[in-house]
């Protein structure tokens, strides 16, 4: 399997090529040249087995330059119910007949993105093992990516992360999970701006080619194609459990800020997964729901970019819908780098009059928006008719899946995170606190550890330059 950039200017490389680099040379994203095809006889076969078993298979199709012996070993290790909490690793649970949730928050830090960091941080041990090389990580987080890459690289021989954060703008118990980590090899950093500013300056360090080369930068965000191939896994997962039969079509509803999470989803449809609908949730941010229903992207201004009570997802330039938009104009690289050249310039692109936008109902995808009454309602709702509570970010998924859910199509949301993480919304929801998970309770009063930096590229470079110079 080689990949190529999706702006065209990189040349084909192989999976362990791309996988500490982040941002392809040219700019670009990493994408497969082809979609491995899973026809009727894999999909008997998958069915029964365990998650790791499943993600051997799904993985080994875009990771054919790790050794199948070596491969196992890393899933193995990383899909663990001592880690999970749960042999099932995402186990799907029912609310009614024909709606389900995928329970996507049973790691380390109770959300869905310890699914792929977990495999993730065993992968980069893996490759720098191998040349005795380090990497400096640098990562943008809104919420959740930032403790998830946190807690799966704390104390990991040859690995910093630096994790830059919007000032004041997560959960208090997201930022405890965070600031309150003690690793030496864990720097986080608060930005005065929003999670654009701080991706604005993951892409600035990347697209810098010798600071990147001298200080051997990385990334974790979903712009690393191997998270967003882990999370493919998941989504055959549930349909297994939430189907038969293999000649049943689900529909699924994502929740989604960066586009990560529900293009793992496009990935599985595009490999023969019975998918009928990838229902994209967005919340007042709803840059991606005006593309979706218009086919126009119009990014917003940090300024403009609202701070909600689903903050994971308080997000206006959502990186991996470039992957996406490849797949969408005939993977013509040439296309996307005159798109990106205009949202640059323009902060947006208009593909409304286009053969291109005619052909989203091909690929399945419908979208939607969910307020803050919106999501009230909705954890009301779930906890009175189904006595279970839901996270914000579960919460517009569910809301928006509700409104496209079709007779006789299993529905199924993928659950974001556990509703620990965002105790005062659900108090005014519910008039109680959600249940602390065990080994959580305190986490806000323990002592924290970060720096404030302006949302500037140079100051954080100076930052990396100081720290590897007195490790």
């Amino acid at each position: 399997m080689r990949y190529v950039s999706t702006r065209g200017g990189a040349a084909p490389a192989a999976f362990l090529d791309i996988l500490l680099g982040g941002l392809m040379g040219d700019g670009g994203l990493a994408m497969p040249e082809r979609y491995p095809q899973v026809g009727a006889a894999e999909l008997a076969r998958w069915r029964g087995l365990s998650y790791p078993q499943l993600a051997f298979e799904i993985l080994r199709l875009y990771a054919d330059d790790i050794s199948s012996s070596e491969l196992k070993q890393i899933v193995d290790k990383t899909y663990t119910a001592a880690v999970f909490h749960s042999a099932d690793i995402t186990p799907v649970r029912q609310l009614e007949e024909g709606v389900f949730i995928a329970g996507l928050s049973n790691g380390p830090t109770l959300a869905f993105k310890d699914v792929a960091m977990q495999l993730l941080g065993n992968l980069f041990e893996h490759a720098l093992a191998k040349t005795g090389a380090e990497l400096n990580i640098l990562g943008a987080t809104s919420g959740d990516t930032g403790s998830a890459a946190e807690y799966a690289m704390r104390g990991k021989q040859g690995i910093r992360v630096f994790m830059l954060s919007p000032h004041q703008k997560m959960s208090p118990f997201q930022t405890a999970q965070m600031f309150s980590l003690q690793d030496a090899n864990i720097i986080n950093i608060a930005v005065r701006g929003v999670f654009d500013d701080c991706q604005d300056i993951v892409k600035a360090v990347s697209n810098d080619h010798a600071f990147k080369s001298k200080y051997s930068i990385g990334t974790v965000n979903s712009i690393n194609w191997a998270r967003v191939v882990a999370q493919v896994v998941y989504y055959f997962k549930a349909y297994f459990a939430a189907t038969q039969s293999n000649d049943q079509q689900v529909s699924f509803a994502v929740p989604s800020g960066n586009f990560g999470n529900i293009c793992a989803g496009h990935i599985a449809r595009c490999m023969g997964l019975p998918v009928r609908k990838l229902i994209l949730a967005t919340n007042e941010n709803d840059v991606l729901d005006e593309f979706f229903r218009t086919g126009i992207y119009r990014v917003r201004p940090s300024e403009r970019v609202q701070q909600t009570s689903s903050p994971s997802m308080d997000i206006s330039k959502a990186s991996n819908f470039e992957r996406f938009v490849f797949d969408l104009v005939g993977r013509d690289s040439k296309t996307v780098a005159s798109l990106w050249r205009q949202l640059d310039r323009d902060g947006i692109f208009d593909l409304s009059r286009t053969p291109h936008f005619a052909r989203i109902a091909d690929y399945g995808f419908v979208s939607g928006s969910s307020k803050h009454a919106d999501r009230l309602e909705t954890i009301r709702s779930v906890h009175s008719k189904y006595n279970q509570i839901i996270d914000t970010h579960t919460a517009d998924g569910v809301k928006v899946g509700l409104q496209h859910r079709e007779a006789g199509v299993p529905l199924i949301c993928l659950e974001t995170a556990l509703p620990a993480k965002f105790a005062a919304t659900i108090k005014e929801a519910i008039g109680r606190d959600p249940e602390v998970p065990y080994g959580m309770t305190g986490l806000e009063r323990l002592p924290q550890r970060f720096c404030v930096l302006d949302a500037d590229d140079v100051a954080v470079k100076d930052l990396i330059v100081r720290t590897c110079a007195n490790p």
